[in-house]
């Protein structure tokens, strides 16, 4: 997994005020696979550090890894470096064992970036047997509750002028897990809900990673694109309170 896309600090500080979806996201692994509490469990691709706030949750102690030194910066802020977080710098290919194999695992918006054979093989590596395997995303949608407008701007304005760039959108199967020891127990898609003013909608939209190709890939100015998004949204979003639609999906999966 390359860190050249991410290790930006101002990536890296747009994450840290990332909606804090990730805990639904862990209270429904509960609700779908087990309420278990568990004592060692490790966050792939950490980012700003709120996945790993969500997974310690249901943990003792959790471990959270990125390939950017950045984003480890502000998930021990995030963090608050309290007792029960450590946190280390290593590509999701070459995490190593902790002093204590893990008995549940996170990734969220990672697997598309990883190289899966060395990335199963290496985790098998540092789980136990019967452990779990979270894997999860989510993403802002055309979807705005009771605002058409809003689908509207996403489709004729936002795509035009931020085309999203390729992304791996493999769905693993049962089949690409079993032969380096993993179950696939079930693969769930659903939605969720977050409010949002135009100011902070603006500054997550600042991150996605269409507008940041932009930003960061071909220089475009920050305070410009910012100022695109002020005049298209103010119809929209008319100095109220909007409630957006995020696409959600989990998988789960067990070390067997």
């Amino acid at each position: 997994m390359d860190n050249k896309a991410f290790d930006y600090r101002r990536i890296a500080q747009g994450y840290k005020e990332r909606p804090f979806l990730h805990k639904k996201v862990i209270e429904r692994f509960q609700k779908d696979i087990t309420k278990q509490y568990f004592a060692n469990g490790l966050d792939i691709g950490c980012g700003a550090g709120l996945s790993t706030k969500a997974l310690k949750r249901i943990c003792g102690h959790v471990t959270g890894a990125d390939i950017s030194e950045e984003m480890v910066k502000i998930s021990r802020e995030v963090c608050d470096c309290v007792e029960g977080y450590d946190f280390i710098v290593s590509k999701a290919e070459e995490i190593p064992a902790g002093y204590c194999k893990y008995d549940i695992v996170t990734a969220a918006g990672v697997i598309q970036w990883v190289e899966r054979e060395p990335f199963l093989q290496n985790l098998k590596n540092v789980m136990n047997k019967n452990g779990y395997f979270l894997i999860y995303d989510f993403c802002i949608s055309d979807k705005m509750k009771d605002n058409e407008e809003y689908s509207q701007w996403w489709h004729d304005l936002y795509l035009k002028e931020f085309p999203k760039p390729y992304r791996n959108e493999y769905v693993w199967t049962d089949r690409d897990v079993e032969k380096y020891g993993f179950k696939m127990l079930a693969q769930v898609q659903y939605e969720m809900e977050h409010e949002f003013d135009m100011g902070s909608f603006i500054e997550f939209m600042l991150i996605q990673s269409n507008v940041n190709a932009k930003i960061e890939g071909e220089g475009r100015n920050v305070d410009k694109v910012r100022r695109w998004f002020e005049e298209s949204l103010t119809p929209i979003f008319d100095k109220e309170r909007k409630t957006l639609i995020f696409k959600a999906y989990s998988w789960y999966i067990k070390a067997v």
